[in-house]
């Protein structure tokens, strides 16, 4: 699959702190379309500087607001009808992988394609099986994507997304990415650093329902008590 048409697909790379990795991710991704914006969750070390060179456009959140800002902000920057969302820290990242995440959506048979890793390493691998639903790596149409209730609120969107993907009906499935992984959190952090943040991310994903039916409309609001 060569390069698509110029305005018909971007490329969404949000990143915190990902100077060591986001440039390979962007140069692919350059490969599939030349619309590609790594938003920089207010990272205080040189993703952004490395993005740009890398030849991504950068849009830079002054502070760290969490993925669903970032995805948001990302999806405000580019009119392309579809989009496919990266994590910026994945390892092995080749165009096949891009085009196994856009054909789908483009071809109009999905609304949104959910990539799964298949043979990149174990944990990485184990992860995505337990948890595909998590997973950063997504095709998708734009304007769907932007009237997900809470994306921009939720630092971690993915349990928004599902939920949205499940009530408004829509055509999606899992593709296999082979020998694609990412760079664990413990690596990236130290291990118990890494830990931290694994559980405040998982805490964070668990407690989305609860905030969810808190901004739900009060069925009583409006009405006179009986």
């Amino acid at each position: 699959m060569r390069a698509v048409q110029s305005g018909n697909l971007a490329v969404v790379i949000p990143a915190f702190n990902e100077q060591d990795t986001v440039s390979g991710v962007v140069r692919v991704a350059l490969e599939l379309t030349p619309d590609v914006v790594v938003v920089s969750d207010g990272s205080s070390d040189q993703t952004a500087a490395v993005a740009r060179l890398a030849g991504a456009r950068v849009v830079e959140l002054h502070c760290n607001a969490g993925k669903g800002a970032a995805i948001h902000a990302g999806l405000e920057a580019t009119a392309a009808p579809y989009v496919v969302l990266l994590d910026a820290d994945l390892v092995g990242l080749t165009l096949e992988h891009l085009t196994t995440l856009a054909q789908p959506v483009l071809r109009g048979e999905l609304d949104m394609a959910i990539g799964i890793f298949s043979e990149g390493g174990f944990m990485t691998d184990f992860g995505n099986r337990m948890t595909p639903h998590l997973s950063g790596q997504r095709a998708t149409r734009r304007e769907w994507l932007l009237s997900v209730p809470r994306l921009a609120q939720e630092r971690w969107p993915e349990p928004a997304i599902t939920y949205a993907l499940k009530n408004d009906n829509v055509r999606w499935g899992y593709v296999e990415l082979a020998k694609l992984s990412q760079v664990m959190k413990e690596e990236k952090r130290g291990f118990w650093r890494g830990v931290k943040h694994r559980t405040r991310m998982y805490l964070d994903l668990l407690t989305f329902r609860r905030r969810r039916k808190r901004d739900l409309p009060d069925p009583t609001h409006g009405h006179e008590p009986s």
